[in-house]
């Protein structure tokens, strides 16, 4: 060693300690060290920059970016960036575009710190992201409910504090009874019994339940089916079909000579007509003459049936010849008190 403190030849100089001899802390992932570029272009193995997600999910994904550091590969990355995308939407449509974030990014706070908790560290960074971390957890029926808490408000779940109140005090009543059954048993033995009596309970209660939605289901599919044979065995309403071919009436019945008929037409008599091809003023005079006549409707029934006479004369002159015809037994004429 020189005066001046240099080494001399020879000597091996010491290791000034630096920070990146010290292994850094691996968070709540078993990670291994992310590839980063160093000035002299060489690749080298350290944890320093990663690939960071969109913007849009930057605030979502904030809680678990030592997860996100873990997605080394593309198509992972891709993966959670879909299903965190559609979980936000999903959000969205509860608290809002501009809170959704930030309920997104709470729920995997409380994922992340129930993992710590319960399951160490994460080693399947994909999986527990898209099958755990991100997914809702919906504890009742409330389609709000995320993990007991709602998701437009931010507030407990008023159903399953309820669920809650009602399974801690049918565990109170299940511990009474046991206790009342069992006095001298020791604490082990009671809290046996309880734990096994309230396993039955709740077991039978769940049969129960869904005995209760088989019968409903089969009172729906029962009512279901009496509809479909009430429409079944219901006639169909008769539409003609569209003729395929024009239909050719025939021509106005002669009325009675005398002097009270009308001359007809001269371009009627004793031709075939088009119906298509009447004038107003053509189908104008049919309908008078079948008012003065109604032997002109039954003419025309009996030869091309009631549809196209209905279509000729109107619904309401047919029915109303129909209905007089079936007066006709009845005697409307009148005699004088002479008469009598």
């Amino acid at each position: 060693m020189r005066e001046d403190g240099s080494p001399l030849r020879g000597e091996q100089p010491k290791k000034s300690p630096s920070i990146s001899s010290k292994k850094p802390g691996r968070g709540p992932v078993a990670g291994a060290p992310v590839r980063v570029v160093d000035g002299t272009g060489q690749g080298r193995q350290q944890r320093g920059r990663v690939s960071v997600p969109p913007e849009k999910l930057r605030v979502v994904l904030a809680p678990v970016d030592l997860v996100w550091a873990r997605l080394d590969r593309p198509a992972a990355r891709r993966l959670v960036e879909a299903a965190a995308l559609s979980e936000l939407t999903r959000v969205e449509g509860f608290a809002g575009r501009a809170d959704a974030p930030q309920v997104l990014a709470d729920r995997l706070v409380r994922r992340l710190d129930e993992q710590l908790r319960t399951g160490g560290p994460i080693t399947h960074p994909v999986g527990w992201l898209l099958a755990r971390g991100l997914p809702q957890r919906q504890q009742c029926g409330d389609a709000r409910c995320d993990d007991r808490i709602l998701l437009d408000s931010g507030q407990d779940c008023p159903r399953c504090e309820d669920r809650q109140a009602d399974r801690r005090a049918q565990r109170h009543a299940v511990a009474a009874a046991v206790d009342a059954a069992m006095p001298g048993a020791s604490e082990a033995e009671r809290r046996t019994a309880a734990d096994r009596q309230l396993h039955q309970d709740v077991t039978a209660q769940a049969w129960i339940r869904e005995h209760r939605w088989a019968q409903i289901r089969e009172q729906q599919a029962a009512a279901k089916a009496h509809r479909a044979e009430a429409a079944a065995a219901q006639p169909a309403f008769e539409v003609p079909a569209a003729p395929t071919a024009p239909v050719v009436l025939p021509a106005p019945r002669r009325a009675i000579a005398g002097p009270a008929a009308e001359p007809e037409p001269a371009d009627v008599d004793d031709q075939e007509l088009v119906l298509e091809d009447l004038t107003r003023e053509q189908v104008r005079d049919w309908r008078v003459r079948a008012l003065k006549d109604h032997q002109v409707v039954f003419d025309h029934i009996d030869r091309y049936g009631e549809p196209s006479a209905r279509r000729l004369f109107s619904n309401q002159l047919v029915d109303q010849a129909q209905h007089l015809s079936g007066l006709g037994h009845l005697d409307l004429g009148y005699t004088t008190w002479g008469q009598g």
